[in-house]
């Protein structure tokens, strides 16, 4: 692809996409703190590197990940979870920069969820091929509080389902710096990614970096 095609001009605010009650695409949200929040992930990596799990049944995760905040998102041979501790390191996470908060905070108000304090941010990174398979967030225990996923670099297949893994599924095109906010009605539907396409994007070389924050504890 030409870099052409990953150009960041600047772009008139625009009205969100709704997905459904509940969910919504904000359209460049991110897109002029995308440099210094790519510079926060450095440093973010430089304390806790990105790493590929393990799920429960064995199977190592293409996706690459870290963590950032009060709590990491974890996973092994025995279950998904919550930690305050790095179980590579055995320190806690590294902080969550203010910058990913305020945007975490004003997209979820942007969303019509006012007051949102997450305190897990997971940061993962697509490279080529990779892929996220449908699933729900459902290890934060408490469901009153949405999900914000931030998509950094190149262009990604978002995956929105229903309420259960058969329903079908709306592909849904997040570019450098959109939004994606749920909660409320839609906090538990199945979404995912799409193998990640062959691309280059000026900030991030051939990778999509992904920040989700959530409110775990």
């Amino acid at each position: 692809m030409s870099l052409s095609l990953f150009d960041d001009p600047p772009q008139p605010a625009q009205p969100p996409e709704v997905l459904e009650p509940g969910a919504m695409v904000l359209r460049g949200f991110a897109l002029r703190q995308a440099a210094d929040l790519l510079a926060a992930v450095q440093q973010i990596t430089s304390q806790a590197p990105f790493r590929h799990l393990v799920t429960p049944g064995g199977l190592r995760m293409s996706v690459a990940m870290t963590n950032c905040g009060e709590l990491g998102w974890v996973s092994d041979r025995s279950g998904y979870r919550y930690d305050p501790i790095d179980p590579d390191s055995g320190q806690a996470w590294p902080a969550m920069p203010p910058l990913f908060h305020q945007l975490a905070l004003d997209a979820a108000q942007a969303a019509g969820f006012s007051g949102f304090a997450p305190d897990a941010c997971l940061v993962n990174r697509y490279a080529p091929g990779t892929r996220l398979s449908l699933h729900q967030d459902r290890d934060e225990g408490n469901y009153a509080h949405p999900i914000v996923s931030v998509s950094l670099g190149i262009p990604a297949l978002f995956l929105w389902g229903g309420a259960q893994r058969a329903d079908k599924t709306r592909r849904i095109a997040l570019l450098h710096g959109d939004v994606v906010v749920w909660g409320g009605p839609a906090r538990l539907r199945f979404h995912g990614v799409l193998p990640l396409p062959e691309a280059r994007h000026p900030l991030t070389s051939t990778s999509r970096i992904n920040l989700t924050f959530r409110k775990a504890g």
